[in-house]
């Protein structure tokens, strides 16, 4: 097993190599010094959302949504409340589906809010719909810690 996790920068999207002994200080990137985990989730982009997949070794919980979707708004507070709670074991990151409509399209997002975890570049599980707090957590925490 290995002793470090690759963590992307959600600033600059270096790759960063840090200790797993450490993650829970709060690290910075080695090359921009910006927080690695700031207790919110991350905007993901069609130039990001890849490196962001594929490079990060701790899972990836990404909320497919839309601006204009009514229980997309009503999770957000609760995908933030998340965010605070789980980093950095997860990182929570948002992908707005109608900016970034080809890579919903890649994933077949048919419905949003959709959530899916990524580890290792590869997509692990996935829950459509809204759901409580305490739906959200179990679902994150039954699935992203999976082998």
């Amino acid at each position: 097993m290995s002793e470090f996790n690759l963590i992307v920068c959600p600033n600059c999207e270096a790759i960063n190599r840090t200790p797993l002994s450490r993650m829970a200080e709060l690290p910075k990137c080695g090359k921009c010094k910006a927080p690695l985990f700031d207790g919110h989730p991350i905007a993901l982009r069609s130039g990001s959302f890849d490196r962001h997949i594929r490079h990060n070794t701790i899972p990836v919980v990404v909320d497919f949504w839309a601006a204009w979707c009514g229980p997309c708004k009503m999770m957000a507070p609760l995908f933030e409340k998340a965010a605070m709670e789980l980093e950095p074991s997860v990182r929570l990151a948002k992908l707005d589906t109608e900016a970034e409509s080809s890579i919903a399209a890649q994933y077949n997002i048919r419905s949003i809010p959709t959530f899916a975890i990524f580890r290792g570049g590869r997509e692990i599980a996935r829950q459509a719909g809204a759901m409580d707090y305490a739906e959200l957590a179990r679902w994150i925490g039954t699935n992203a810690f999976q082998r």
